[in-house]
């Protein structure tokens, strides 16, 4: 056995060398050092860093003077306004742990997370008392409630014990700035969709937290001061971390209550904003907006885009708009984005369409991820990177969960083999770079064959009377399945189904062409992605 090394020896972490990080510390310094700047716009509000930090630390008080400290959680229905970007920091700051609740699900559902998640207070907005009401009165042990009385919505019901901002009115200006004594404390809680079940409970650290921040920062390369439009919503993998990326960065947040295209238009024309994410379909619609609304934005709009596979064609119309979009990919159990289809310079020259192509791919790990691979979910042996051989995406890092609370079972297989398990198929091309096939259960098999749903709506996309489009596998008596595709026309559109059937046969192989096409509007979730289990069950009543 070797000798104890000379740096191992009175070379100890203290206090002077060793910090256990928290995205905390950005809140602290962007107040510190750029006190006067605009950190938050919502409508008529306007907020400096120093103040927005003043508040935090309000909030923080006002928390612990009601017994909320370490280990507690503290839940929010909320949209996209400035309480919900200063809880990111506030209940933190007290040591309590953030549920941001997915404002689309139900009255059971949000019971079920409140209890599930042991919330110990709940901050509602009155746009969502309809569904949070009736969920805190269905809880065993019923918890307090605080409004939130936005002046910007009118409408919805007040049922808590004072709102937000008597809360926070309550709370001391010098409450101390205490950090966490380990960076693997919990800092944030979010639930799965639970489309198959009861949703399962994602812990964040904070450690993930500053990593991911300070990854979103470097790879859309942001800058200092960035005007970032809240198109995504905030308790969405908390904002994929941008609430505490806009600290690092110093930027500014403008808040938006509801996603429409003219008020996304507005404020980027009238608020100077330089970027913002969200969901191929929230391009989509930019995209096929009428081109009055799209006059006076003539800079480069940053755009980055996820929680879908984006179709080419979706991506080439903002580009040709002259925006830049990066294309990202995460889950929830990752802190949201953590590869993104990084532009190499030998591209620039590609025709558009085929760039688009490019861009459409999920690409490589970004910089805080330590590990991403294609692989059998059965050997976790590497497939070829030939861009056809398909397999599992798996991945490994810092910005991977803590785990599923109280769920110690799904924590283990999730992480089999030392990898986390996305569930996610996709090929490796010869590049490195992957590329999404399908989720697992959207794969369609048909005579033995494989058919990636992806494939097929990319081509649907391509037509141009198609405004959304979505496939699922329908129950086929010869074939065992068929793709479905559901489709929705652009206003004054008179495409049939027929002529759908025959584009697709014009540009798939002929076992990839739906042999159904149905009409109609496509079931979405808050964040802008397609309700296939929705869709499933449409089949199913064919």
């Amino acid at each position: 056995m070797s000798a104890t090394s000379p740096y191992d020896l009175h070379l100890d972490k203290t206090a002077a060398n060793y910090v256990p990080l928290t995205p905390l510390t950005f809140l602290e310094r962007a107040a510190s050092v750029w006190p006067d700047r605009l950190a938050v716009v919502h409508g008529p509000v306007r907020r400096t860093w120093a103040e927005t930090a003043l508040r935090c630390r309000k909030l923080a008080s006002a928390l612990a003077k009601r017994g909320i400290g370490k280990g507690d959680t503290v839940a929010m229905l909320a949209a996209n306004t400035p309480e919900l970007f200063e809880a990111h920091f506030g209940v933190p700051l007290a040591g309590a742990v953030l549920n941001a609740i997915n404002t689309r699900l139900d009255a059971a559902a949000i019971t079920f997370i409140l209890e599930h998640g042991e919330a110990k207070l709940l901050i509602c907005d009155r746009e969502f008392a309809k569904v949070g009401k009736p969920a805190v009165a269905a809880m065993k042990t019923p918890i307090p409630v605080i409004d939130i009385d936005d002046p910007q919505f009118t409408g919805g019901e007040l049922f808590g014990e004072c709102d937000y901002e008597a809360l926070v009115a309550g709370g001391e200006d010098d409450y101390p700035w205490v950090m966490p004594a380990d960076e693997w404390d919990a800092i944030a809680l979010n639930y799965t969709s639970g489309t198959t079940g009861n949703p399962k409970g994602v812990v964040y650290h904070h450690r993930g937290a500053y990593l991911n921040a300070v990854s979103n920062a470097l790879s859309w390369s942001m800058g200092e001061a960035p005007v970032y439009l809240w198109t995504l919503p905030m308790f969405h993998c908390n904002g994929w971390c941008f609430p505490w990326t806009m600290a690092v960065v110093a930027g500014t947040s403008v808040c938006l209550r509801a996603v429409r295209v003219d008020a996304v238009l507005n404020a980027i024309r009238e608020e100077g904003v330089t970027h913002f994410c969200g969901a191929p379909i929230v391009l989509n619609m930019i995209n096929n907006a009428p081109a009055e609304l799209k006059q006076g934005i003539d800079r480069k709009i940053k755009v980055m885009t996820a929680g879908a596979a984006p179709p080419a064609a979706v991506i080439a119309g903002a580009e040709r708009m002259g925006w830049e979009v990066t294309h990202v990919y995460g889950l929830t159990e990752v802190y949201g984005p953590v590869t993104l289809c990084v532009w190499q310079d030998k591209w620039n020259d590609l025709p558009l369409d085929h760039k688009a192509a490019l861009k459409a791919r999920q690409g490589v790990r970004g910089p805080m991820l330590e590990a991403v691979m294609v692989a059998s979910p059965d050997t976790l042996e590497p497939v070829p990177k030939d861009g056809m051989t398909v397999g599992e995406i798996f991945m490994r890092g810092n910005n991977v969960m803590k785990g599923y609370l109280k769920n110690p079972a799904a924590t283990e297989e999730s992480f089999r083999g030392g990898w986390f398990h996305t569930g996610d198929l996709g090929v490796w091309h010869e590049d490195g770079y992957l590329e999404i096939k399908d989720r697992s259960k959207d794969i369609i098999i048909s005579g033995g064959e494989n058919i990636s749903s992806i494939e097929v709506e990319d081509v649907l996309y391509r037509h141009p009377d198609v405004l959304e489009a979505a496939v699922v596998a329908r129950h086929d008596e010869k074939w065992g399945e068929t793709p479905c595709a559901f489709v929705t026309l652009k206003d004054g559109a008179a495409t049939t189904e027929a002529d759908i059937i025959a584009f697709c046969r014009a540009n798939l192989a002929h076992f990839k062409v739906p042999r159904t096409v149905v009409f109609q509007p496509l079931p979405k979730t808050s964040t802008g992605k397609i309700q296939k289990f929705i869709l499933r069950q449409r089949v199913k009543e064919l």
